[in-house]
């Protein structure tokens, strides 16, 4: 994947706070959607159970409800210098994220025109609190609904790499902050009021809210080479082939089929599923991506979800 020199980035869709901290508290409002790792985005009980009690920190990862905790402030001084060239993407992963953001969210204002509300994403450390409640790390990116943002801790993407053994890389973690804004259109959208909260199955409403996040992540991609900026030019240039094959590597690591055999209790339990397989999730990533249409990620209205 590679990003175009010389241009310019807006931080502005970008809360970091990184410096802050803020304790876990209570609020409103159901999280949804991770990066699918079964430890992010997830009702908690309905976490647990796909997770089997092996999730280490997990139970406390969205525990109670709430907002903006004391002490949390967005700084995104240090984040304007790093990357004030658009070609810092290339070898910055916060730029990277950055220009990812930007460029998905012209994608969608593209798609939805005035329907689409842009919304930032928030970068944390540690822990952070949301709308949705207090999240750790442990959590995994997610996208809060009541407060329309999205949340990730971006140490993530190497806890994707070392604890899943995904081969990583720009275009991955783009495919992972194209899902949370997945999640972000369904609410747009209303797509995720179909779903009752801590539905599971390998055919419920949840499974089906997440393998369409996955579709949509794979037609921005489609797009991504194409969609300008406020320049006029798009911000990305290349993405190969390579980049597609670590995706669908990354996305055949977070199926619930691979959690649960690998990282949770062995047994894979198809009750419990919540993201989809990773077939399932390989399936709907191609599907948006060979397309590039999102109104071919309508897994609401199909019996045939792979």
């Amino acid at each position: 994947m590679r990003y175009r020199e010389g241009g310019s980035l807006d931080t502005s869709a970008v809360q970091d706070r990184r410096g802050g901290g803020g304790r876990l508290g209570g609020g409103r409002g159901l999280a949804v959607g991770g990066g699918g790792l079964g430890v992010a985005g997830l009702v908690v009980f309905v976490l647990i159970q796909l997770l089997g009690g092996g999730g280490g920190d997990v139970g406390s990862a969205l525990s109670g409800l709430g907002g903006l905790g004391q002490g949390e402030q967005a700084d995104n001084s240090q984040l304007e210098q790093a990357c004030d060239d658009s070609g810092d993407a290339n070898t910055s992963v916060d730029c990277a994220v950055v220009a990812d953001i930007e460029s998905i969210q012209d994608f969608w204002t593209t798609q939805l025109g005035e329907r689409y509300v842009p919304t930032d994403t928030v970068f944390f450390s540690g822990q952070v609190q949301t709308s949705c409640g207090g999240a750790t790390s442990g959590s995994g990116p997610f996208y809060c609904p009541a407060d329309q943002r999205v949340y990730i801790d971006l140490s993530f993407f190497d806890q994707l790499q070392e604890q899943f053994g995904a081969q990583g890389g720009l275009f991955v973690n783009a495919y992972v902050i194209a899902h949370e804004y997945g999640h972000h259109v369904q609410n747009v959208l209303g797509t995720n009021r179909q779903v009752t909260p801590g539905e599971s199955g390998p055919t419920s409403g949840t499974v089906r809210l997440e393998l369409q996040a996955d579709c949509y992540a794979g037609a921005w991609a489609n797009h991504a080479e194409t969609v300008p900026d406020d320049s006029g030019q798009p911000l990305i240039e290349e993405i190969t082939q390579d980049d597609i094959d670590r995706a669908l590597d990354a996305a055949g690591r977070i199926g619930d089929d691979f959690i649960q055999e690998n990282l949770g209790n062995g047994t894979v339990n198809q009750d419990a599923f919540t993201h989809g397989s990773s077939e399932q999730r390989q399936r709907w990533f191609l599907t948006g991506y060979e397309t590039g249409d999102p109104a071919q990620c309508d897994t609401f209205g199909t019996d045939d979800l792979g």
